[in-house]
């Protein structure tokens, strides 16, 4: 009876410790840490979820860059249009780096998007094929502005 009783209390006591160990550090009842960002890689045509109703579309892919072993006045940019879809409607923006009225940033809904990456990096040959285009960007979730003082009029 006692070695039967021993066995079941260091069942209890191993059990214990196993449970304790994959809680994860969180207190019980504790929710986990909320994700405030992810990166994506998308081509032309591709669509991500962000979250419950709200999707982010690659559209379109523009590059004017100067082709290697062209001759150029300029030397053109790279833009990436989007559209954000969710439960405030479509919005349509552009991200590129060295673009006239556009930035390698924007904020819509309460996400801010930020290019990361692209592929190819250098503009194709002159008479080489359309590259197969790739931007990386990663998606937060936006801050609120912190301020520092009383509200001025």
């Amino acid at each position: 009876m006692r070695a039967r009783l021993f066995g079941i209390v260091v069942f209890a006591l191993t059990f214990s410790v196993v449970a304790a160990c994959t809680v994860g550090g969180t207190q019980a009842g504790e929710k986990k840490p909320r994700k405030t960002s992810a990166s994506y890689t998308l081509r032309q045509g591709e669509r991500v979820t962000l979250g419950p109703g709200t999707t982010l579309t690659l559209e379109r892919v523009n590059d004017s860059r100067c082709k290697q072993g062209a001759v150029c006045v300029w030397a053109g940019y790279i833009s990436y249009s989007f559209v954000l879809a969710g439960p405030h409607g479509k919005r349509n923006f552009v991200l590129a780096e060295n673009m006239p009225n556009a930035a390698p940033t924007a904020t819509h809904d309460g996400l801010t998007f930020a290019l990361e990456k692209l592929e190819p990096p250098e503009p194709a040959p002159l008479h080489g094929p359309v590259p197969d285009y790739r931007v990386s960007l990663r998606v937060s979730i936006a801050q609120p502005a912190k301020t520092t003082g009383p509200p001025t009029t």
